[in-house]
This record gives structure tokens, C-alpha cells and sequence, in this order.
């Protein structure tokens, strides 16, 4: 036999080619990528670690001074609610839009990651700023002396507003994380709704003389008596 009569066969056309040969070196349809993955697992992070640091260092003493009282002085000290709220509360709205992000598409979803990244942010800011500040333990000293024009002295400042700011840095970062890449994040409702249509392609026949196949329809709420 010539050469010129034996059948060229290419590598991927032949009868023993290898069937991974001709697959496509490309992830399926819909997969996310491997960036949008890694950036959903450390916005997940960043966003629940600084919402706790923030409750956390919040709760804790933020300022220490002393008042006069007669003769003497009374130790004073203010934690971080005392001297501001906000971070507390924005932390607890940067974990509700933590957790809706996912709940939420398209533009919604921008809107969202930018509450998550303005509340981390806030926090960050008004602990900065409540690094400083006299005023509540001033109205404190007010208060316990019974005199209004009492301030404190000898004021000393802590570090938990700094940890406070930090904390809040960290849902910042979440935020911009999920500006960046959260149309590649997948929805809540994204695996119900791929189900939905196998599910329903797939339905069983229903035997009329089978009381089994009967309860079953019931079961998968069809109704058994409708004509197929």
C-alpha cells in the first residue's frame, strides 16, 4: 500500500485519540475565577475580623483621668462607647452588608460594597478622632463632682481607638475587595435556580394504577390527576 493511500488522521480526529485532547483548556461556563475566589474568601475575613476588633476595642477603656473631689481626686475613665457610637454602629452595618452582598446583583450589589466599604471608613474616622477627646470624661468629672465647670486632669489616652481605627481599616478593605471583584462573586439564590431545571425536566411518570407513584406526585407537588 502507498503511502499517499493511507487516511491522514489528525490528533484529535483520530479513532485513538485522546478524548482530553479535545477538550478546552478553559474553566466551565459560569465557574468563577480563581482571583474573584481568593477575594471572596478574604473580603469574608477582612470584613468579620475588623467588625469584631471594632466591637471589641469599642468596649474598652479609652481615656483615664481624675477628678477633684475636696481634698483629693477621683479616678475617672471613659471606654469607647462613652466617647463615640459610631463605630460600634457601623460595624454592625458593615456585617449587615457583609452578609447582603451576597444576597444582591448587578448594581444592587455596587451599592451595597459601598456601604460595606463607607461604614469601614466611618468607623475608622470617628475612632481617630475619639483618639483625643476630653469631652466625656469632662462631662464625666461634671457629673461625679456636681460642679458643671469641673474637667478632668491628668488625662491619659489608651491605644484600643487606634485598634478601633484598625478594625475599621479592615472592613474598608473588604468593601473595596468587593467593588473590585463582587460581579464575580456568586448569589445566595444562584444554586436554587440552576436546580430548578433539571429538577423539573427530570419528573418521573406518573402510573395511575401505582397509589406509590400517586404520593409521590403529591409529595413533589404536582397534581397526579392532570392529563399527560
Amino acid at each position: 500500500m502507498s503511502a499517499a493511500s493511507v487516511p491522514h488522521t489528525g490528533p484529535h480526529t483520530g479513532p485513538h485519540a485522546d478524548p482530553d485532547s479535545a477538550a478546552p483548556d478553559s474553566a466551565a461556563p459560569g465557574a468563577a475565577p480563581a482571583g474573584s475566589r481568593r477575594s471572596l474568601a478574604a473580603a469574608l475575613f477582612l470584613g468579620s475580623v475588623g467588625a469584631a476588633v471594632v466591637l471589641l476595642a469599642s468596649g474598652q477603656v479609652w481615656a483615664e483621668g481624675r477628678a477633684p473631689v475636696g481634698g483629693g481626686a477621683l479616678p475617672l475613665q471613659a471606654e469607647g462607647g462613652d466617647v463615640t457610637g459610631l463605630p460600634t454602629a457601623l460595624a454592625v452595618v458593615g456585617l449587615a452588608a457583609l452578609v447582603a452582598v451576597f444576597a444582591v446583583r448587578g448594581a444592587g450589589r455596587l451599592l451595597v460594597a459601598a456601604l460595606l466599604a463607607l461604614s469601614g471608613a466611618g468607623a475608622a474616622v470617628a475612632a481617630a478622632l475619639g483618639a483625643a477627646d476630653r469631652s466625656a470624661l469632662d462631662e464625666e468629672a461634671a457629673r461625679t463632682t456636681g460642679d458643671t465647670a469641673a474637667t478632668v486632669q491628668a488625662l491619659t489616652h489608651t491605644g484600643w481607638p487606634y485598634v478601633t481605627a484598625a478594625g475599621g481599616a479592615l472592613i474598608l478593605l473588604a468593601g473595596l475587595l468587593a467593588l473590585r471583584y463582587g460581579r464575580h462573586w456568586p448569589a445566595m439564590s444562584g444554586r436554587y435556580e440552576r436546580d430548578a431545571g433539571p429538577r423539573a425536566r427530570g419528573a418521573a411518570a406518573i402510573d395511575p394504577d401505582r397509589p406509590e407513584d400517586l404520593w409521590k406526585a403529591l409529595d413533589r407537588g404536582e397534581d397526579p390527576t392532570r392529563d399527560r
